[in-house]
């Protein structure tokens, strides 16, 4: 018999939860299900769906602001949850939907309300910020009982007592091995990256005002260097990319623009810098710099201390640009076979920890269970 499940996501744009469902969607058809996908637009997620034969559906979700709430977004909400709920009853009924799985918080509530009898899975990838819109998550999970996938522990732990334990996991993402050509590390300009939104929880203004710091030593102290940004605004509002752009002038800083593929960029890294803030739960960026040999500087936040083990498999700091100035600095000077030595655990961490096939495995039995 044949299953049928119904996947909503609050955004058409290509995200880190999104790449993580793209991901996904392939293996749920070989396994013999069929998926739909309800989202807001036409965008890159509905492209990638339609190219793995998954149907789209379009579901009205307005964009609020990133983060906490404004008054107007509480309104905006009150107006789309009833036209969510009905347009989730009715794909549920045309299409004989036999599993709803809701990889955002934003249509969690709808689902909730939306689903009946049938199962619900919330797959967490971040914690929900705001005490109003967090509130609103741990209604929907008491009331359904749904089942939680969370990206981490810290990100489960966010829910605090709203979970059974039977009805949450923690399943950390999984992404293909980029297996990029090694890189010889002697060479300069040494260069130093950080890829991800440009959004204050990805840290990129940290990562410039650092680039700063380490630039004003004595150049006879230190390698030629060159910093690259990738990524862009995206869900966010544009000020912030606007006030990163501003600090960094003056400086050797390279804006690439958002890219799809991220090969290209970690091919010409020396170094990675991951400068999240601590709602950050474990970046997909982070686990594909595993893969493709390229050391990772992380800030100590998060949940990015769960797939990074300081000195071993990455160099974790405090969050401030002063300490991340001050690693980089170190590593850069630390000899190249300490950095040769971190990529290559990297790489086997990856392969037993965060491979593609692990991650659908976990999550096909998961959907399997609720079914």
């Amino acid at each position: 018999m044949i299953r049928r499940l119904l996947f909503l996501d609050q955004f058409d744009e290509l995200g880190g939860a999104q790449r993580c469902l793209l991901d996904l969607l392939p293996a749920f058809l070989e396994a013999g299900y069929e998926a739909h996908l309800a989202i807001p637009g036409d965008g890159p997620l509905a492209l990638g769906a339609r190219a793995c034969g998954v149907s789209v559906h379009r579901i009205p979700c307005s964009a609020y602001a990133s983060g906490y709430k404004t008054w107007s977004d509480v309104a905006q909400f009150c107006i789309d949850l009833p036209r969510q709920v009905s347009r989730i009853t009715s794909l549920v009924s045309e299409h004989r939907i036999d599993l709803i799985y809701v990889n955002g918080p934003r249509l969690l509530p709808a689902a909730t309300i939306a689903a009946g009898g049938k199962p619900l899975i919330f797959h967490a990838h971040s914690i929900v910020a705001g005490a109003g819109s967090a509130a609103l998550v741990r209604w929907a999970l008491r009331s359904r009982r749904a089942n939680v996938i969370a990206g981490c522990r810290f990100v489960l732990a966010s829910f605090g007592a709203s979970l059974g334990s039977s009805r949450s996991r923690v399943i950390y993402n999984g992404v293909r091995s980029l297996d990029c050509s090694p890189k010889r590390r002697n060479a300069e300009p040494r260069r130093i990256g950080v890829i991800g939104r440009i959004a204050p929880e990805k840290g990129q203004l940290e990562f410039v005002r650092a680039a700063r710091l380490l630039l004003s030593q004595p150049t006879h102290c230190l390698p030629r260097c060159r910093f690259v940004i990738c990524g862009d605004a995206l869900f966010s509002s544009r000020d912030y990319g606007r006030r990163v752009r501003s600090e960094a002038e003056g400086l050797p800083v390279e804006f690439t623009g958002w890219r799809d593929e991220v090969r290209g960029i970690l091919e010409g890294l020396d170094l990675l810098v991951v400068p999240s803030s601590g709602i950050e739960a474990t970046t997909r960026v982070i686990l594909e710099a595993f893969s493709a040999g390229v050391p990772v500087v992380a800030f100590r936040s998060g949940g990015i201390p769960e797939v990074i083990e300081d000195g071993i498999t990455g160099v974790l700091t405090e969050p401030t640009p002063r300490a991340l100035a001050s690693r980089l600095s170190d590593l850069i000077w630390g000899g190249d076979g300490f950095l040769d030595a971190m990529s290559q655990r990297a790489r086997a961490v990856f392969a037993s920890r965060f491979s593609l096939d692990r991650y659908r495995s976990e999550i096909l039995a998961v959907v399997g269970e609720a079914l």
